[in-house]
């Protein structure tokens, strides 16, 4: 990356905010599915563990699939650019809580399909259709972090009846992170355009930057930098292909889930940092929270947007409470 870009993408960083959206379209529906009670160590079949559904176009999308196939089901939904591995302090955590716990790497993303076609919102939440259907998740709660907020919240406008239980929206782009007529408080066009350039002149040096700054907080005085955090972030990005991570910077910019937010009639919960610097809360979990039927909002004073991996002893406690409740 030249001297220019790189500054270019450090200062758009650290002061206007990366927002990840991710979601889709594909059938409605309208479905109040009551959450089962989750399941215990003892009961029922193993999972699989892990392994690859092929969807509609031929694309292979990887997932992980732990814990009893007869307890409730908890499905999570990654951030651009990661993958499902950004999940390791949940899953561990769920699984051992006696939950069935399955994440996906998106499209173009980690181990699936480098595809170049179908990276946007409404193939995204196809996907996670066929993944359901190949899987047969019932009463399933889907959590999801930034671009996988978006992805979560429109596949669960989508979803067969029965299929989901409850919605978690971590750090979540929705409603929409694109400046428009109807959302000025967004960010300029320009701005994605700018991480675009970064991607395509040094997508190493633009996704180190991420990670060591804003995303984690570590660019805030005083923050404690982990290094392998760091190294793990770009790892997972990396893992992807160049192609469909610059797709997604539109899916998860441009898309508008105002319509998801209010046709869910779904307990959701909305979970946001106070000093998220990537999907700043005022224009995304204040507006999103008023556009839900049955919404609640928690907020963390000083919290940074990767916070369910530097904060995940919080962020679990709050999730497990939400999903038993």
């Amino acid at each position: 990356m030249s001297q220019s870009i790189n500054q270019a993408s450090r200062r758009t960083l650290m002061t206007a905010g990366l927002g990840l959206a991710a979601a889709v379209a594909a059938a409605p529906i309208a479905a109040t599915a009551q959450a089962a009670p989750a399941g215990s160590k003892a009961s029922g079949a193993k999972s699989t563990g892990s392994g690859f559904v092929t969807v509609q176009d031929g694309v292979q999308i990887f997932y992980k699939d732990w814990g009893p196939k007869t307890a409730q089901p908890i499905v999570f939904h990654h951030g651009w650019p990661l993958s499902s591995d950004d999940w390791d302090a949940q899953m561990m955590f769920f699984v051992n809580q006696g939950f069935r716990v399955i994440a996906h790497d998106r499209r173009g993303h980690g181990r699936s399909t480098q595809t170049d076609t179908g990276n946007e919102m409404d193939t995204y939440a196809a996907d996670v259709i066929a993944l359901a259907d190949h899987l047969d998740l019932k009463n399933a709660v889907h959590v999801g972090h930034s671009t996988g907020g978006g992805e979560a919240i429109h596949y669960a406008a989508r979803a067969k009846p029965g299929r989901v239980a409850k919605v978690v929206l971590i750090g979540a782009v929705p409603p929409i992170m694109l400046k428009t007529a109807a959302n000025p408080g967004g960010l300029p066009k320009d701005v994605f355009d700018g991480f675009r350039a970064a991607l395509v002149a040094n997508r190493a040096q633009f996704f180190h930057d991420v990670a060591a700054g804003p995303f984690y907080g570590f660019n805030r005085p005083g923050a404690k930098v982990s290094p392998a955090t760091v190294e793990n972030w770009w790892r997972q990005g990396m893992m992807g292909g160049a192609k469909a991570h610059y797709d997604c910077i539109a899916a998860f910019s441009e898309t508008d889930f105002t319509d998801d937010l209010k046709s869910v009639n779904l307990p959701v919960l909305v979970m946001h940092g106070e000093d998220d610097q990537i999907v700043p809360i005022a224009d995304s979990a204040l507006l999103a929270v008023k556009l839900l039927k049955k919404g609640v909002l928690k907020t963390y004073p000083g919290l940074p947007h990767g916070m369910a991996t530097t904060h995940a002893e919080v962020i679990n406690k709050d999730l497990l409470a939400f999903i038993k409740a």
